[in-house]
This record gives structure tokens, sequence and C-alpha cells, in this order.
């Protein structure tokens, strides 16, 4: 068990997560997500977490583990054509993950999420949590423009809201 981990995690609160992304900031993301959306036929989501509690904490799952989790949970697997993408960011490590379906994963590939992700955190070093992820989103439709152009009867399947954990 990493102590300092669990440190971070136990005080990484509600309220750090309400500071990093106040009310304004997850409306600025929903809208980055809604203008994405209307560029391609992918469907994006974000999600953060604050901090890992009980088992998956003690266990010490990584991030990388929680994104698939949460991917699953969201259902942004359920897509038409494959085409979901999750933005994910465990704020207690200021790790941020990308899990993306199959039908967008085999087109851009494991290489090009890890830049974009390494990106993202580096706003997140510099505090700047909610530019990173609207940079993030931008990077990940272009891909999605590139791989899945807007078919012009633009059909939402997920939520475009951030998810708060």
């Amino acid at each position: 068990m990493n102590f300092k981990r669990l440190t971070r995690h136990l005080l990484t609160t509600p309220r750090r997560v309400k500071r990093a992304f106040p009310n304004s900031a997850l409306v600025a993301i929903e809208q980055a997500i809604q203008r994405s959306e209307a560029q391609h036929s992918g469907q994006i989501r974000f999600a953060v977490e604050g901090a890992l509690d009980g088992r998956p904490l003690f266990r010490g799952q990584p991030a990388s583990e929680r994104a698939v989790d949460m991917f699953s949970q969201l259902r942004v697997w359920d897509t038409a054509h494959n085409n979901g993408v999750l933005i994910y960011l465990l704020l207690a490590d200021r790790d941020v993950e990308i899990v993306a379906d199959r039908g967008v994963h085999a087109r851009v590939g494991a290489a090009e999420w890890e830049r974009i992700c390494r990106v993202m955190e580096a706003d997140f070093g510099r505090g700047d949590f909610a530019g990173g992820v609207i940079k993030g989103i931008a990077a990940v439709g272009e891909h999605l423009v590139r791989h899945f152009p807007a078919t012009g009867n633009p059909h939402n399947e997920l939520p475009n809201e951030a998810v708060v954990m």
C-alpha cells in the first residue's frame, strides 16, 4: 500500500473537486462536448472523480483500471457505431485516462490517446483544469472528425454533461 497515495486520496475532498471544477467550468466542458459532437458522429463523455475510497483505494486500483470501470458504468460503449470516448480524470492522482470504444481505438491507437493525456496533465499541473479538459475534448474531436465525420443527421446517444463523482 502506498501511504502517500492513500493520504492524497483521503485529503481530496468534494470541496477540492468543486474548486477545480466550479459550475462555470462544468458548463464550459459540456458546451465543448456539444460543439465537438456537432462536427462528427462520435460520442464524448467526461468524468472526474475526486478520489478513490474503500476497496479500490486499498487494493491500489490505478486510474487506468478505474477509467475502464467508468467506461462501462457510464455505458460509453453503448453507441451504434462503437465510437464512444471517455475522458476520465482521477483528481487525487492528477491522472487522466482516455478509454475509447473499439471502433475508435482501432483507428487512433493508444499512443495518440497517451499523448493527449500528457498534454492535459501538463495543464492540470498548472492548475488549469477546465482548460486542460477542453483542450483534450478538442484533440479527441479532431480524431473523431477524421474517422467518424458528421452524417448530417446528428444523434446524441450519450449525455454531454460532465460527470462528477
